[in-house]
């Protein structure tokens, strides 16, 4: 039997429980949460409450519970070194050193890596610590996206036509950034699509997952505020429907050549989930972020796919034999909606913004999968938070059935709640296809 830390509390984290839970190695899942997520109580042996801040805390409950290995699933954990505190008392892990994990917490940090050591795909970017310089550089790009160097929750990053419109609101939000973070990064503006490379990494070896497209803004149609992700897509065939076989190679090549030049940087070897956001452009491939964590909603679109025991994976991954494993998908598509509450994404002062914590209840939801977020289960029912509540999963042999499958789901879902039904659909999916194809010439 294996002992099993998993550490976090999302929905993401739910797949990751499931994914260990459904292993052939009789695993024993223990899960240190900041709040109780229901579908991963569920599946533990064990749980336990507590801050992420608190390593102390994290390491007595590893120690007591007999741990193998621990799997990290948010960034926050690993920001603050849980896999060095862990490593001091013998248990490894899956995720980054707090060192390598400025793979995800400094977007400086990737950037001046990828370009000392040659590797393709940044964008033009300059960093600054301070005012000076900035507007000069601004005067050089045709389009600006600013990017504070630190943890913003996926929300930090503006870009100009999306965010905002002009070089001085451009200006003033690098100013806003400087007060809050050390230093802020300033890309180019790409035209392109965007796809989501999340690939396994023990060091020296990088596999990767089935590409992901993710739906940041909060509206049908791309339309509103950035959130965490309102939802993603996958492929039967592994690809996405506007993409060529290449894309992928590209980001898998990339990925390596960073896995790399982290261990020639700094002698330690990378051991994790390096999952690569990626913009397919009329010039190629461009690196837009790496996080050092699988994603969310993303993680709940290949995990349920994977034909390999994830826990023999953890273990290639910490014991550096990821080479001597083949790690298959399902060849099916899947299509993850997030429920949320009404007021999600909106001002405090709009009429439903006071659908958080409200009380929701699932009914039938048929083939979908839930994988539960931010909610809380009391005596009375399900409550939502002030973030996203569920994620709702579709599988299925091709993409139009999973997209059905979820949409009927969210359906069964009652109570104060939006979602966003155009995941996965045709028409959203052939915009895709015209814009790259525009792109591409």
């Amino acid at each position: 039997m294996v002992n099993v830390l998993l550490i976090g509390n999302g929905a993401r984290e739910h797949a990751m429980a499931e994914a260990v839970m459904q292993s052939s190695r009789q695993p024993r899942l223990f899960s240190y949460m900041k709040t109780n997520n229901p579908g991963i109580a569920l599946l533990s042996e064990k749980i336990f409450i507590g801050s992420y801040n608190d390593l102390a805390a994290v390491n007595a409950f590893a120690k007591e519970c007999r741990i193998d290995f621990a799997i990290i699933g948010p960034e926050d954990p690993l920001n603050n070194g849980v896999v060095d505190s862990l490593k001091s008392v013998d248990i490894p892990a899956v995720g980054p050193t707090k060192s390598l994990a400025r793979l995800e917490t400094s977007k400086s940090f990737t950037r001046h890596l990828v370009e000392k050591y040659h590797i393709p795909g940044n964008p033009k970017f300059r960093t600054f610590s301070s005012m000076e310089g900035i507007e000069a550089f601004l005067d050089e790009l045709d389009g600006i996206v600013v990017k504070p160097d630190g943890l913003t929750g996926g929300k930090g990053v503006m870009v100009q036509g999306d965010h905002f419109q002009t070089k001085a609101e451009a200006l003033d939000y690098c100013r806003q950034v400087l007060k809050e973070h050390p230093s802020v990064t300033i890309d180019e503006r790409l035209e392109g699509e965007e796809f989501s490379l999340q690939c396994l990494c023990d060091g020296k070896t990088v596999v990767a997952t089935p590409p992901v497209q993710d739906h940041k803004r909060r509206f049908v149609g791309d339309k509103g505020p950035n959130t965490g992700g309102m939802g993603s897509y996958s492929c039967e065939d592994h690809s996405l429907p506007f993409m060529d076989r290449k894309d992928v190679v590209e980001g898998i090549e990339i990925t390596q050549k960073v896995a790399d030049a982290i261990y020639r940087e700094t002698g330690e070897y990378y051991k994790g989930v390096m999952y690569g956001g990626f913009i397919i452009t009329k010039s190629g491939i461009k690196l837009l972020e790496y996080n050092a964590r699988f994603g969310d909603p993303e993680a709940m679109n290949i995990l349920p796919l994977l034909k390999t025991d994830f826990v023999d994976v953890c273990k290639a991954v910490v014991e550096g034999t990821l080479h001597t494993l083949n790690i298959e998908f399902e060849k099916k598509a899947s299509v993850c909606k997030y429920i949320v509450p009404k007021g999600y994404g909106l001002p405090k002062d709009h009429p439903d913004a006071q659908s958080t914590s409200a009380k929701i209840e699932v009914g039938d939801v048929g083939q979908a999968r839930l994988y539960y977020a931010s909610v809380d289960k009391r005596e009375d029912g399900l409550y939502m938070s002030t973030s996203r509540a569920i994620g709702v999963v579709g599988i299925a042999d091709h993409l139009d059935r999973a997209e059905q499958i979820a949409e009927k789901a969210v359906g069964a879902i009652r109570g104060p709640v939006a979602h966003r039904p155009d995941i996965g659909t045709g028409p959203l999916i052939d915009k895709r296809i015209r814009n790259m194809q525009k792109i591409r010439g």
